[in-house]
């Protein structure tokens, strides 16, 4: 078996991955706790509803894994990002699920909970070197791997360039979030927009992911390298500065605050902001004409620079098999099928693969010529956020610590340092 490459893999068994083939052979052992099962029969999986694959998306995919696989059955299921979190929890110890989408910040507590599976065994070598790094970490903690990267994403600033030319705004301004400044003042003044700029700023993880890019791009850090929380010092106090004084200035949208990335799409397709961070889909629904007012008037680039850098949120998710499935065989092979480069290739436009050779192919660069470049650059410096067992508690902390500066409650520094007491007292517990 040693001579098999991942070439042959991938035709043996369409795209299935490496464990799966091993498996048909005799070996290849899950390292979960779960049952390995027959490796046919019915597997459940629970997917969200937005952002990265479509529904649509999803459905053509498992329409070919199960045509390739007849003893398999496919039964998808969908929910809304905010309701995934509590689903799989409440769902665990009934088994209901073979198979999860979790994000990037739950690995440390549904992998040190075992409510995933601990696959590190079933992956072969070449998957962890052929995939970018900010994807394999979407799996990983505590040096073990809890399922497969499927979603690999970041935010990326997206610019509508007819409100730029009104202005006279030179685009190359929009390197730097000074520059950003400096251009929402200018189409400001000239009306173009009466908010030139609109974010994901509700009281929801979008909100911090927003404020992951900008803390990183001027130096913080949300855990120092004792594990207590740092986002109150330094770069994280001067982000969130820098996030209210552009409500105070006029210059973001007050909507911002009751904004998720579904609003700020809205906003922006209909032409009434000039500038916004947003995941890859947005790319093509707003250069989409019948949903978007502004179709061939986006322009993306990576997210602007600070004092020290232009790191990007890692909005990566991860495919996962449950500890309760009794049907773990057959449950990775549908991830191995989803997660395979020949099938994520397929369906870049919507969401770019998490292997780093796609970046190079001619027909993933076509399904999005002007992202991928982007992609390429951008998903190379990733920002992540703290992976604690205890996150979804300290984030929602961190959450409304925001929002009170954001809504002028309270001053940056006491927010932050307010939520940093509350951090902290999660980290130790």
């Amino acid at each position: 078996m040693a001579a098999i490459d991942r070439r042959t893999v991938l035709q043996a068994t369409g795209g299935l991955g490496l464990a799966a083939f091993l498996a048909a052979c005799g070996g290849g052992k899950g390292a979960g706790t779960g049952d390995q099962g027959s490796g046919k029969g019915e597997v459940r999986a629970l997917f969200m509803k937005q952002a990265g694959y479509s529904e649509d998306d999803i459905t053509k995919m498992t329409a070919a894994f199960t045509s390739a696989n007849p003893d398999i059955t496919v039964k998808p299921e969908f929910v809304a990002y905010e309701a995934l979190h509590d689903k799989i929890v409440a769902a665990g110890p009934a088994g209901t699920y073979d198979v999860v989408l979790i994000d990037v910040i739950w690995p440390a507590e549904f992998g040190g909970k075992k409510m995933v599976t601990d696959v590190t065994g079933q992956w072969p070598s070449e998957w962890k070197s052929g995939m970018l790094a900010g994807a394999v970490a979407t799996a990983e903690y505590d040096q073990k791997l809890y399922g497969v990267p499927w979603i690999m994403d970041t935010k990326y600033f997206f610019y509508n360039e007819s409100h730029l030319q009104s202005a006279k705004v030179d685009a190359a301004g929009l390197d730097t979030w000074d520059g950003v400044l400096a251009a929402a003042r200018k189409i400001k003044a000239t009306g173009a927009a009466k908010y030139p700029l609109i974010w994901s700023w509700q009281q929801a993880e979008a909100l911090v992911c927003d404020y992951a890019q900008l803390l990183g791009a001027m130096g913080g850090k949300f855990l120092d390298d004792s594990g207590k929380a740092a986002f109150n010092t330094g770069g994280g106090v001067q982000a969130l500065e820098f996030m209210r004084q552009t409500i105070v200035d006029g210059l973001t949208n007050p909507a911002s605050t009751q904004s998720l990335e579904a609003d700020v799409q809205r906003v922006f397709q209909a032409g009434q902001a000039s500038a916004v961070l947003n995941w890859t889909y947005m790319y093509g629904a707003a250069n989409d004409a019948k949903q978007s007012k502004i179709a061939g008037q986006v322009k993306v680039l990576q997210t602007p620079k600070g004092s020290a850098g232009r790191p990007g949120v890692n909005g990566g998710m991860a495919l996962c098999v449950t500890t309760g499935s009794k049907n773990q065989a057959a449950a990775f092979k549908y991830i191995s099928y989803l997660t395979s480069q020949p099938e994520q290739n397929k369906y870049a436009l919507d969401s770019l693969p998490v292997w780093k050779s796609s970046y190079d192919d001619a027909a993933v660069v076509k399904t999005n010529p002007a992202v991928v470049p982007q992609a390429k650059k951008q998903l190379d410096d990733l920002i992540l956020r703290p992976q604690a067992r205890n996150y979804n508690a300290m984030s929602q902390a961190l959450q409304a610590e925001l929002q009170n500066a954001l809504l002028g409650r309270k001053p940056a520094q006491k927010a932050l340092d307010d939520a940093a007491d509350k951090a902290n007292s999660l980290l130790q517990s």
